[in-house]
């Protein structure tokens, strides 16, 4: 994939740059979401090929509203404000206007560093909507575009220069653990091409010493991703483990390197093979309450999903659908 670098006024001359894989534009997590609340993280993984990116530019897509950014030590905001195309209704109250593009500027985020930059706001279109947040970087001498919206059907991924995007998810996927929740539902989480779904940890009874975890991993990317490491506040360690029997003798060991999630696979942990092992606990895993649980990926980086606790019955029985 080549990168969009076109002239911009101040720029005398443009820098010719090299090609770059495709894991390397821009990106937008979580990329699934329900209609609601929702905190938008744009990723920028890189400068412009040896020169830092200074100015950060995001134009709001229409469905995203009350939109406020978080300020970042070293960079200048800059809010442009304006009308939306409609009126919405955002806690009984109209909004026929709000912030339509942020810019970060003044900051030096070199060829090889990542960072993210953050707005909070609401989602308001209809399920299945796929809005679009173009992300511009601009650098020395030279700015990187990543606006390209693909037609209906078209996979993004065939974009040499794709705007990153949240598609909105159905109600009934934001309920699926029976109450509604700001971003994606319980169980759920996106990071790049990994979409991680039916994610739950099985209750504790008192004096247990480990707990379970259970969840799908999909690919959606072109290539093969590998989830590395596992961490949670909730306990002292975590660690991917596999259970398998040999001779009718069940044995329990930890995964080294990781777990492969081939590109277009599905990889899913549940009970009696691949899980999530919680050692060192500090609180037994109680029905009900739930645990934020960090899942580290070699190319999507990490992800933060928040796992609900349920009796082993529960929990199998839901996650089968």
């Amino acid at each position: 994939m080549s990168r969009h670098f076109t002239a911009f006024a101040a720029a005398s001359a443009l820098t010719a740059f090299s090609a770059i894989s495709a894991f390397g534009h821009a990106g937008l997590e979580p990329s699934q979401a329900p209609a609601g609340a929702y905190r938008a993280t744009i990723t920028v993984p890189h400068g412009c090929d040896g020169q830092a990116t200074n100015t950060v530019k995001v134009v709001l897509p229409e469905g995203f509203i009350n939109a406020k950014p978080m300020p970042k030590p070293g960079w200048t905001l800059t809010l442009d404000k304006g009308d939306y195309a409609k009126t919405y209704k955002l806690h009984g109250k109209d909004m026929s206007s709000g912030l339509k593009t942020v810019t970060w500027s003044g900051g030096d985020l070199g060829d090889d560093i990542y960072d993210e930059f953050i707005i909070k706001g609401a989602l308001d279109a209809d399920a299945g909507a796929r809005l679009p947040f173009a992300v511009t970087q601009i650098c020395a001498n030279g700015q990187v575009v990543w606006d390209e919206i693909p037609a209906e059907g078209q996979d993004p991924h065939s974009l040499e220069h794709p705007a990153p995007a949240v598609t909105i998810l159905a109600a009934a996927a934001s309920e699926h653990q029976g109450h509604a929740m700001s971003g994606p539902a319980a169980g759920h989480a996106t990071a790049g091409d990994i979409m991680v779904s039916d994610g739950w940890l099985r209750a504790m009874l008192p004096g247990q010493p480990v707990g379970g975890g259970y969840l799908t991993i999909k690919n959606n990317g072109k290539e093969a991703d590998r989830l590395v490491a596992v961490s949670t506040a909730a306990a002292g360690k975590a660690e991917i483990h596999e259970m398998s029997m040999a001779n009718d003798v069940m044995t329990m060991r930890p995964v080294e390197g990781g777990i492969e999630i081939p590109a277009g696979g599905t990889v899913e942990l549940k009970q009696g093979g691949l899980h999530l092992m919680f050692i060192q606990v500090t609180k037994p895993f109680a029905e009900g309450d739930t645990a934020t649980v960090t899942l580290e990926f070699e190319k999507a980086g990490k992800v933060d999903v928040v796992l609900p606790v349920k009796s082993a019955a529960a929990g199998a029985a839901e996650h089968k659908h």
